[in-house]
């Protein structure tokens, strides 16, 4: 009997050339991948929610497979933990329905960024945070952050290589954002970003121009008239991998 199965796991990416496999390159589905077969004999590619970039983290990464194996979850999410790297623990594998998908079932998402605004970032977090240590109009910023809002075309926010299919298959690049908000927290100034789906760097490339409206470059107004002109150029630069986290995948 063939089962179908949801896997839900964390992962430190920072060693990682991002979740999809490639060729000659540490991969979170590759070594996935490579676990299953270790455990199962069976040679599987499990499917994520999404495709996080070389160096992005995951909280809470959902994956879907279909296997044979009668292992029951509970001990095949113990199996997994003792053969994958440390970088990458399994949290939980539940039975799911015949047409569950971990990237088609998605309803929505969230991410979010952290930025360390200590004059001295800690060597045990700099792995983990983006640390910029220099004045910020934080109230700006978060003005910025609710333009963003609705449902929207995000080419503008969109890495120019369009990477189609990162998280569905029509190659459209309008999406909802359900919340958007930055908040202090003590070192930190945190963004937090839910919506139906994110395109490739979307969320990195928010997050660099809204520190353009931080840093006095563009104001909020702007960040709209970003938006309306749905050219990558137009927006701010592409904040570092480090400090993205995909928190959780809603179905």
């Amino acid at each position: 009997m063939v089962r179908n199965l949801k896997i839900t796991l964390a992962y430190d990416g920072s060693d990682f050339s991002g979740w999809q496999v490639q060729p000659e390159r540490a991969t979170i589905q590759g070594a996935l991948a490579t676990a299953l077969e270790h455990v199962s004999r069976a040679k599987l590619l499990p499917q994520g929610s999404g495709r996080t970039d070389a160096g992005v983290h995951a909280l809470a990464q959902v994956a879907s497979f279909q296997l044979e194996a009668g292992i029951p979850t509970e001990n095949l999410k113990r199996a997994l933990n003792h053969v994958l790297p440390l970088a990458i623990r399994v949290l939980s594998v539940e039975e799911a329905s015949p047409e569950f998908h971990a990237r088609k079932s998605a309803c929505a998402k969230t991410y979010r960024y952290r930025i360390h605004r200590g004059e001295i970032c800690p060597p045990f977090l700099a792995r983990y945070v983006y640390h910029y240590p220099y004045p910020l109009d934080e109230v700006a910023m978060q003005a910025a952050a609710a333009v963003i809002v609705g449902e929207h075309d995000f080419t503008s926010f969109a890495a120019v290589d369009f990477e189609r299919g990162l998280e569905e298959e029509e190659p459209s690049n309008v999406r909802t954002i359900y919340s958007s908000q930055w908040v202090q927290d003590r070192d930190e100034l945190v963004y937090t970003v839910r919506g139906s789906g994110f395109l490739h760097h979307m969320v990195r490339n928010l997050v660099g121009t809204f520190l353009l409206v931080g840093k006095g470059t563009l104001d909020c107004a702007g960040v709209g008239r970003v938006l309306e002109a749905r050219e990558r150029s137009a927006a701010g630069p592409t904040a570092p991998a480090c400090g993205l986290y995909l928190v959780s995948v809603e179905y």
